[in-house]
């Protein structure tokens, strides 16, 4: 059942490719603990894309050298050509030259390892600033 921080805003859904599973629950006990309404885990790309049509996620958090495929990045192409609005995608590699440099554009990186403090901040929703803010700055 997931965890809910009232301390936090609210993560939304995500979806976590992740291959390595001490990792991955890792992540899940982060991320519910942080505020996510939901996490669904994927250990492999075929998994990956069948949550994908299932549900589409809010966030994205995306190991590339996974056990089937080593190209990991492809699931952030196809995301971000998909609708108005794609996820937000987090790269978490321990390799991040091996993601070519237009891939990378397309979401934020987290080198493993790496504070989970970070990733919580990078899977946080944007404050959407009101009028009077932005007439201040």
């Amino acid at each position: 059942m997931p965890r809910k921080s009232a301390n936090h805003d609210t993560l939304g859904h995500i979806v976590v490719v992740e291959d390595d599973s001490v990792l991955a629950l890792s992540i899940e006990a982060t991320l519910l603990d942080g505020g996510a309404k939901s996490v669904t885990l994927c250990a492999s790309t075929s998994e990956a894309m069948e949550a994908l049509r299932q549900r589409k996620p809010d966030v994205l958090i995306l190991d590339v050298h996974l056990a089937d495929r080593d190209d990991g990045w492809a699931l952030a192409e196809l995301v971000s050509a998909v609708g108005p609005r794609p996820p937000r995608i987090i790269f978490s590699t321990g390799s991040p030259q091996d993601i070519p440099p237009e891939i990378a554009e397309m979401g934020t990186m987290l080198e493993k390892p790496y504070d989970p403090a970070d990733l919580l901040a990078l899977a946080r929703p944007e404050r959407q600033r009101g009028l009077l803010s932005r007439l201040r700055s």
